[in-house]
This record gives structure tokens, C-alpha cells and sequence, in this order.
């Protein structure tokens, strides 16, 4: 049996192991999330109605349920499969996973979308999961109330401040280098800034300004992309030797 033939039989094995057990660990974290609230509705003696409950579920699918068709076609290019459980399982994704991600995809030179840029998705959000879970043992388990007492309220309040943009501006930053892109990354950012100072104060979306920007996005980058190059074949000698996509 070749080299090629056995990396392509272990990775076959590697896609079905976190498709069974990716899938088995989602069901386990749904039916935990939700125990503790159907507790109280059913055998708390609460008096809460099921038409009240289902009225607060769609209040809140209006607004929010956008989020849960784009993210998952926002970051799956850049994850791949294996790691969108991990990645939606743990949380936090846009501010901790997917910037370890790319960081370990630039890092060692690999494309988003391929074999070794999904692999190294894995091993980056392993990493960032640990280190999570470390610092919150650290600094909030072991030294929460004693940093919280020296550290001074403004100093807290001014990260709090700053931390979000900072993290999103540099996954932006990132992406754009990472994907080598430059037309693409145009057309997004145009299309966010039309999205966000131009389109909102006219007909406010809410929430759902975050899918008008990245449907409109992908459309244009479609209409608008460089047909001289489509098709052409890059330097793919760093994927050569993995299958192109999962094996299921």
C-alpha cells in the first residue's frame, strides 16, 4: 500500500470519527443547554405557558436567527468541517477561534478550504481552547477576586472598551492577507461601509444588516470577479499529497 493511499484511508477515517462524534457531542451539549430551563418550565411549579415560551422562541428567531444561517456559511470556508464542532461547541468564534485559526493557517503556509489549512484549524482551536481554559482556572478561578481588587474600575472599563474592536480589526486584518484576495476585500469593505452608513440611516436592518452585507458581498465578488485568471491552476504543491476534500 503507497504513502498516498494510506493518508488518504487515515484522513477517510479522521472525517467519519469527527462526523460521528461531532454530531454525538452537539446532541449532548443541546439536550444539557436546554435541561435546566425545561426543568423549571415543566416541574417547577413556575406556571409558565408553552404559547409564552414559543411567542419569547420567535420574538427572538426574528431578530436573531439571521446569525444562525450566516455564520456558519461565514466561517466554514475558513474552518472546514471537522473544526465547525469544535468551533460551535466551545464558542466565542469570531474573537478567539477564528483568529487562531488563521494565525496557525498563515503561520505555516497553508490555504483555507484545503486539507492542511482544516487540519491546522483543529490543532490552532485545541490550542486556544486550552489556553482559554487555563487563563480562566488562573485568572479568574485561583486569582479572580484578588485582581479584581487591585486592578483599577477605569482601567477595566477601558478594555472592555477597546478589546472587541481590537480583536475584530485584527481577524480583519488578517483574513485580508491570509486570503490574498485584494478585490474581494474590497468589495467587503465598501459594501460595509454602504451597509453600515449609508443603507442603515435610510431603512434601519438591525441584526440583519450582517446578512445584507455578507449576501451582497458574495454576489458581487461573483458578478465582479476576474474572469481572465478563473480556472487557472495556482501552486498547489504544498496540498499534493492530501485528498482535496473530507471522505465521508
Amino acid at each position: 500500500m503507497s504513502k498516498a493511499t494510506e493518508l488518504h484511508e487515515a484522513l477517510g477515517a479522521f472525517d467519519k470519527t469527527t462526523s460521528r462524534w461531532g454530531r454525538i457531542t452537539m446532541i449532548m451539549g443541546l439536550f444539557f443547554s436546554l435541561a435546566a430551563p425545561g426543568y423549571l418550565v415543566f416541574f417547577a411549579g413556575l406556571d409558565i405557558e408553552v404559547a409564552g415560551i414559543l411567542t419569547a422562541f420567535g420574538a427572538l428567531a426574528a431578530v436573531f436567527g439571521v446569525i444562525w444561517i450566516v455564520e456558519p456559511l461565514t466561517y466554514f470556508p475558513i474552518l472546514g468541517a471537522s473544526s465547525m464542532y469544535q468551533a460551535f461547541m466551545i464558542g466565542n468564534i469570531s474573537n478567539k477561534l477564528l483568529p487562531a485559526a488563521m494565525i496557525a493557517q498563515a503561520t505555516i503556509g497553508v490555504k483555507p478550504g484545503t486539507r492542511k489549512g482544516e487540519l491546522a484549524s483543529v490543532a490552532a482551536i485545541c490550542g486556544a481552547a486550552t489556553v482559554h481554559l487555563a487563563s480562566l482556572f488562573i485568572f479568574v478561578g485561583l486569582l479572580g477576586t484578588w485582581l479584581v481588587s487591585v486592578i483599577p474600575v477605569d482601567m477595566i472599563q477601558t478594555v472592555q472598551f477597546y478589546i472587541l474592536p481590537t480583536v475584530m480589526g485584527a481577524v480583519v486584518v488578517q483574513a485580508i492577507v491570509s486570503q490574498k484576495a485584494p478585490r474581494s476585500a474590497v468589495i467587503a469593505l465598501v459594501v460595509a461601509v454602504v451597509v453600515v452608513f449609508i443603507v442603515q440611516l435610510y431603512k434601519p436592518f438591525g441584526l440583519f444588516s450582517t446578512a445584507v452585507a455578507v449576501i451582497s458581498t458574495a454576489a458581487l465578488a461573483w458578478v465582479l470577479r476576474d474572469r481572465k485568471t478563473l480556472g487557472t491552476p495556482e501552486d498547489t504543491t504544498a496540498e499534493s499529497e492530501l485528498p482535496e476534500g473530507p471522505v465521508y
